[in-house]
C-alpha cells in the first residue's frame, strides 16, 4: 500500500532535535512517520546528560517514538546520524574515542590505520544507537584562508584525499555505520563559510574536474560509500544561477549522470545562511535538483514548513511526486543496509568504549613520532 503523502515526503527529512530528550512534538512527528531520521549536535550530547550514555538513551527514545511509523509506510527505522569527524568537528567527547583533525591522519600516510580508526569509531557510534556518520570529508583543501574546511580535509591533493576518504568510508561500514562523503563538488577552495554566506568557487570546469571533483569521482562507484552530501556553494563553470545543493546541473547532471553515483544524496543543512531562500522554496528546489534527503538541523517550525511545501508540490505535480518516490526508495535501501546495534545498557556501552583504548594509544604514539620528526 502506498504511503500517505505526508509520510512519503516526511521520510525525506532528517532533522535536528532541540535537546537531550525528545520534545512531545518531536515524538509525535516521528510516530506519524513524518521524519526520515535525526541528526545529533553538541546540544544533544552534553556531559551532564550522560555523554555517550545520554546519546544511547536519546537514540532509544527516537526508535521507540518511530516504532508506530512502520504502520504508516516507513519501511525501516529512522536514520540516527551525527557529525563525528575528529578535531573541531566532533559532537561526542570523552570517554568516546578522541581523534585529531583528519589532516593529521592524512599526514601519517597510513591508509590501513585510517580504516582501523574509522572502524573503532563506528563501533562506538553503533553501540550508542547511531547508524550514520556525516564523514568522510572528501574536499581537497587548496586555499589556506578557507574558514570552514582547513584541517578537516585529509590533504591538499585529490589523490590522497580519495585514498583516505575511501578507507574511512570502508572502516565506518565495517564497524556498522553508514558513511557520507562531503561536500560535493568540493568546499576546499572557498573563502566564505557557507554557514554564514554563499561561497563561490571560480575555477574552470577542467580545474574543477582535476581538483574538486576528482575525489568524489573516485568514490562515486564504490559500494562502501553509501551517501554523499552536496554543498551550498556556487560553481559558475557548471551552473551560474544556483548553488550545488539546488542545482540540477550539478547534482543530477554531474554527480548522478557523469560520475554514476546511485546512493543517497543529502543536502547540507538547509537552514545555513548560504541558502538565501524561504525554506519552502529551498526544499522543493533541492528535491527537484536530485537530492534525496533534506537536512533541517535546528528549527522544528522550518522542518514543518519544508514538509508542507513538499506535500503541496507532490500533490500538484506527478513528476515531482515521482521524484519523491525515487528519493524515498533510495533512503529505504540505505536504511536497510545497516543493522541497529545499540548497547544493552550503559555498562555494555562502557565496555565497547574501552575496546578503543589500544588503537587510541597506537594513534597517540604515531602522532608523537610524527611531531618529533617534523
Amino acid at each position: 500500500m502506498a504511503a500517505p503523502m505526508a509520510v512519503l515526503c516526511g521520510q525525506l527529512l532528517v532533522v535536528g532535535l532541540a535537546g537531550t530528550e525528545l520534545a512531545a512534538s518531536e515524538r509525535r512527528a516521528l510516530a506519524r512517520g513524518e521524519r526520515g531520521g535525526v541528526v545529533l549536535f553538541k546540544r544533544n550530547v552534553i556531559p551532564d546528560a550522560g555523554g555517550p550514555a545520554g546519546v544511547l538513551a536519546l537514540t532509544r527514545s527516537v526508535l521507540e517514538a518511530a516504532s508506530a511509523a512502520a504502520l504508516r509506510g516507513a519501511a525501516h527505522p529512522p536514520l540516527l546520524a551525527i557529525d563525528q569527524e575528529g578535531g573541531r568537528v566532533a559532537r561526542i567527547g570523552s570517554p568516546a574515542l578522541a581523534l585529531p583533525p583528519m589532516r593529521r591522519i592524512g599526514e601519517l600516510g597510513d591508509v590501513a590505520l585510517a580504516q582501523r580508526l574509522a572502524t573503532a569509531q563506528a563501533r562506538e557510534l553503533a553501540a550508542m544507537g547511531l547508524t550514520l556518520s556525516f564523514a568522510p570529508v572528501a574536499d581537497t583543501h587548496t586555499r589556506p584562508s578557507n574558514p570552514v574546511i582547513g584541517d578537516r580535509a585529509f590533504a591538499g591533493d585529490p589523490e590522497t584525499v580519495a585514498r583516505f576518504a575511501r578507507a574511512w568510508a570502508r572502516g565506518l561500514l565495517a564497524g556498522g555505520v553508514l558513511s557520507c562523503a562531503k561536500h560535493f563538488p568540493g568546499h576546499g577552495d572557498t573563502t566564505v563559510d557557507s554557514h554564514l554566506a554563499l561561497p563561490t568557487v571560480d575555477r574552470s570546469r577542467s580545474e574543477l574536474d582535476a581538483i574538486e571533483i576528482a575525489p568524489f569521482r573516485a568514490l562515486a562507484r564504490d559500494s562502501d560509500v553509501t551517501s554523499m552530501m552536496v554543498a551550498h556553494v556556487m560553481f559558475p563553470a557548471i551552473d551560474p544561477t544556483r548553488p550545488a545543493s539546488l542545482s540540477r546541473a550539478i547534482t543530477t547532471g554531474v554527480l548522478r549522470e557523469e560520475l554514476g553515483f546511485d546512493g543517497v544524496v543529502f543536502t547540507d543543512d538547509l537552514e545555513m545562511k548560504a541558502i538565501q531562500l524561504p525554506m519552502s522554496e529551498a526544499a522543493v528546489l533541492a528535491l527537484g535538483a536530485g537530492c534525496d534527503a533534506l537536512l533541517v538541523c535546528h528549527r522544528e517550525d522550518l522542518a514543518e514548513e519544508a514538509l508542507a511545501a513538499l506535500v503541496r508540490e507532490a500533490e500538484a505535480s506527478p513528476a515531482f511526486r515521482a521524484r519523491c518516490e525515487q528519493a524515498h526508495a533510495r533512503l529505504a535501501a540505505l536504511r536497510g543496509r545497516v543493522k541497529l546495534a545499540p548497547a544493552a545498557d550503559a555498562a555494555a556501552l562502557a565496555r565497547v568504549l574501552s575496546e578503543s583504548h589500544p588503537i587510541a594509544s597506537e594513534l597517540a604514539s604515531r602522532l608523537a613520532e610524527q611531531e618529533k620528526t617534523s
